[in-house]
């Protein structure tokens, strides 16, 4: 079998991936995401050859190129989990073929890779393609989902940008993710002079801890983690109130049900005090069977192309490729950047793999167009 692609300019996307780099967006600052969103706009239309429309919701903004009806949906987001500053002390640099900079494997570069994927098909190849770029995944994609599911139904495969796994592995299933926040009252009172007056909220708190913490299922990957937790005000008072944030992931949508049954059904332990949880199932997972096609058919194209063979792995984190799965589309993730480092200091992307996974991706969404045409 011969594919044939068109070729990658690397040098037009290192400049289109600085310009992206250079422009931070921290999720939370709404600002900082607007000002990405208008970068993103500017290189994704000088390369695919149309403005965007742009889809403010709660004042984070997102934006959907549409080619027509939609078959191929590829997705990505241009926020990241950066601090404004970062900039300053992680500039974007390329250094012995290692290009870094924040927010270069997770997302950036992919973001790249699909605008010149779009571009190499021509006006007449990109018919049928969509590309949505989120500005909120990072935080669980709270005002996008609806837009992401909306976009996916109906298309033939939806192709997911975020950065590759451990040495390019495409990511081909994804735990499903749960978030809460767990509020606990008592009454305050006097550590010194009546303690057994008050209720201790910080007490309560540790007891909730160790039962969520019970609710892990190692031998089913289902994991419960109470993360970052407050209680009390003053070293001399009894806390009044405390809560704590959990992060749960599992592989099964029944996993995620019986996490959530049991974190809705915790009980406080001394007498008086009261609890609250809000939050809930965030993301379904991506289950395997969701990619098991599409990873077939990237793993012929890369040997028909004389790439190196790709692997497939399973992954803990989550991303907007779970809601695509999640409504019945074929999935296939982890298609962008070849690197590590993601969410850290130590984060990069390996530039000369740039070329051949974007010409993965040419020839893959051109290949799936042929099909559905």
């Amino acid at each position: 079998m011969t594919v044939s692609t068109p070729g990658v300019a690397l040098d037009l996307v290192l400049a289109d991936l600085r310009e992206l780099i250079e422009c931070e967006s921290p999720s939370s600052d709404l600002e900082a995401v607007g000002r990405s969103a208008d970068v993103v706009a500017r290189i994704g239309a000088s390369r695919m050859g149309a403005e965007p429309e742009r889809i403010v919701i709660d004042g984070c903004t997102h934006l959907v190129w549409r080619h027509g009806p939609t078959k191929v949906l590829l997705v990505g987001h241009h926020d990241t989990v950066w601090p404004l500053g970062t900039l300053a002390r992680q500039p974007f640099s390329v250094v012995d073929g290692v290009l870094r900079g924040p927010g270069c494997f997770d997302m950036s570069a992919g973001l790249v890779m699909a605008m010149h994927t779009v571009a190499a098909l021509g006006e007449a190849g990109r018919a049928g393609v969509t590309v949505l770029v989120t500005g909120d995944e990072e935080i669980g994609s709270p005002t996008s989902r609806g837009l992401i599911e909306e976009e996916a139904r109906g298309a033939v495969a939806a192709l997911v940008l975020e950065a590759s796994a451990d040495g390019g592995a495409l990511k081909t299933a994804r735990k499903g993710t749960s978030m809460y926040e767990i509020h606990l009252t008592g009454r305050a009172a006097h550590a010194g002079l009546e303690p057994e007056k008050g209720i201790n909220a910080g007490v309560e708190l540790a007891h909730q801890v160790l039962a969520l913490g019970a609710l892990s299922d190692p031998e089913a990957g289902t994991t419960v983690t109470p993360t970052a937790s407050n209680a009390g005000t003053t070293l001399n008072t009894v806390p009044a109130a405390a809560s704590v944030s959990v992060d749960v992931r599992a592989w099964t949508v029944a996993e995620q049900e019986r996490v959530d049954a049991a974190i809705r059904a915790l009980t406080t332990t001394l007498p008086g005090a009261s609890i609250s949880v809000r939050g809930g199932i965030n993301r379904p997972p991506l289950e395997e069977s969701s990619s098991r096609e599409l990873f077939a058919r990237a793993s012929r194209l890369a040997e028909a192309l004389g790439q190196p063979p790709v692997s497939a792995t399973a992954v803990g984190g989550a991303s907007d490729g779970n809601f695509t799965a999640g409504v019945g589309t074929p999935t296939l993730d982890g298609l962008g950047a070849v690197g590590g480092g993601a969410h850290a200091d130590s984060e990069h992307v390996v530039v000369d793999r740039l070329v051949d996974r974007t010409i993965l991706l040419q020839a893959l969404v051109a290949e799936l167009l042929e099909e559905s045409a």
